[in-house]
């Protein structure tokens, strides 16, 4: 009797994006009339709880940049910064009370009221 084994390499430490959030991002990049752009996500230094998330659409490439396409939507996370968003879900809230791109990020030991910036 053989038994065959068979490793699969899953990858849940990477930042993901939901159906909802890649299809937002897709909405505003038609709006803007651009296919060469895509979502960077970054952690820098500031806010009220030492570090802060930057969304924003971007052109350039930097070395170690890290990849990750969701459909048509390309997501782009500096190596500095990928370390901090592993295992984390951007996602696109639309409600009476607030409307934007939220960060689910278990790596956050804690974080501000406003939700912007965590430790």
């Amino acid at each position: 009797m053989t038994t065959e084994t068979t490793e699969t390499n899953t990858t849940t430490t990477a930042i993901a994006l939901t159906d909802v959030a890649a299809a937002k991002v897709a909405a505003l990049l038609a709006q803007e009339g651009r296919d060469d752009l895509y979502l960077r996500v970054a952690v820098q230094p500031g806010g009220c709880s030492g570090l802060r998330y930057q969304l924003y659409f971007d052109e350039r490439n930097q070395e170690g940049d890290i990849a990750r396409e969701y459909g048509s939507v390309k997501v782009v996370v500096d190596k500095m910064s990928d370390p901090y968003l592993m295992g984390a879900t951007i996602d696109f809230v639309d409600t009476i009370e607030k409307q934007g791109f939220t960060i689910d990020n278990p790596n956050a030991g804690g974080s501000c009221a406003c939700g912007d910036s965590f430790s």
